[in-house]
């Protein structure tokens, strides 16, 4: 596979796969819910992320949700 090529298939990605919901979150600046795999959730706005979900994040919170 070519740089170009694969350039585009990541484009692809941000624009239609799950990462877009990242995408959209750094285009309008809205906040979102993050699941961590402790189980913890964060309430945050994305400024970066990349292919591997690391992410630049701002405002952060910590939510504690409770089940019945």
């Amino acid at each position: 596979m070519t740089e170009e090529e694969l350039r585009q298939l990541e484009e692809q990605e941000f624009t239609t796969g799950p990462l877009s919901v990242l995408q959209q979150s750094v285009k309008n600046n809205t906040q979102i819910l993050i699941s961590c795999r402790n189980n913890r959730k964060l309430l945050a706005r994305v400024k970066a992320f990349d292919r591997h979900c690391n992410m630049v994040l701002e405002n952060v919170k910590e939510v504690h949700i409770h089940c019945l």
